[in-house]
């Protein structure tokens, strides 16, 4: 039996909690799976999957097996980048996330990290702010971008990269065919904000619940013609359906140079959130980790947040 091998279907089957995709995932059967985790048990003379007709968790023992089993995982990646990065070429998978929100700056700071280590493969997922903790948290992610308010953990680390602030972006009625880009209208007070047609994120985005703070503090009530949990079809929504919607500056920057589309700066009050890259601190020494750390810090990804996050320069 390859243990290792055993310890990665095991976590792979904590990630997906299914048998098929679990297996997926790793690129194997699902008997194959299965096969390997019975010779897990076997190996160690304990049950570790709960029996059942469908994935049912995993037992005390199996608990502790997967612990041991992330471990050993972390440490072969840890050793695999560490001789890559003595060979003068730092190679290895680094897991990202980000809020919905932030995804478009994660893509861009994954872009030049690849520039600088072509070695280095990242992963990207997009998820809500509880599931992107629990991903530190279990270790199924090595780094995040998020909101840094959320944060309790005292094991946890962020570092700020820009505020958040907020845009009423709509479509305009019969745009001239000669505007190419987005338009720029006056700076508008959240309590004119026209709801009639308005599409937001999901309510257990982050985002959302931004927003309806600020409609609660200003006595306003939120009406909500059309929610989503994926900015993309946020956008589709005004582009396509001719509604509104209330977008940070980091996805109202990918729509720069979309035509007919209108953008006003929300004011009174001015809101603004803090977007920061998180990780855990036993994280923090692993080789591609520490490239990304690096990179956090450079004058190139600085820039990259002035131009297409926070406060649009237009």
């Amino acid at each position: 039996m390859n243990l290792l091998a055993a310890m990665r279907y095991l976590v792979s089957l904590d990630e997906h909690r299914h048998f098929g995709r679990a297996a997926q995932a790793c690129h194997i059967t699902q008997p194959a799976l299965s096969n390997a985790l019975r010779a897990l048990e076997a190996e160690f003379g304990v049950m570790i999957v709960q029996r059942g007709r469908v994935y049912a968790g995993l037992t005390a023992e199996g608990l502790q097996v997967l612990q041991t089993g992330q471990e050993m995982l972390q440490k072969e990646a840890h050793l695999r980048q560490t001789l890559s990065a003595q060979a003068g070429c730092l190679q290895g998978r680094l897991r990202m996330a980000a809020v919905p929100t932030a995804m478009p700056m994660l893509v861009r700071f994954a872009a030049l990290l690849r520039s600088q280590h072509p070695g280095v493969v990242p992963v990207l997922q997009a998820m809500s702010s509880p599931e992107l903790e629990r991903g530190l948290e279990d270790l199924s992610l090595d780094v995040a971008l998020g909101y840094s308010d959320r944060i309790r953990n005292a094991r946890t680390q962020c570092q700020a990269q820009y505020q958040e602030q907020y845009y009423w972006l709509s479509r305009v009625a019969n745009a001239p065919a000669a505007e190419a880009a987005l338009q720029w209208g006056d700076a508008l007070p959240w309590a004119k904000v026209e709801q009639s047609n308005l599409c937001l994120l999901t309510p257990e985005m982050h985002n959302r619940q931004l927003v309806e703070r600020t409609f609660q503090s200003l006595g306003l009530p939120l009406r909500v013609a059309m929610e989503t949990n994926s900015v993309q079809a946020l956008l589709q929504a005004v582009v396509d359906a001719g509604m509104s919607s209330i977008v940070p500056g980091a996805v109202l920057a990918t729509a720069q140079a979309t035509p007919g589309l209108q953008a006003m700066a929300l004011v009174e009050p001015v809101v603004s959130s803090e977007v920061a890259f998180i990780y855990q601190q036993e994280q923090a020494a692993m080789p591609v980790l520490q490239a990304a750390l690096a990179l956090m810090g450079d004058a190139a990804w600085r820039a990259q947040c002035q131009l297409h996050a926070g406060a649009l320069v237009h």
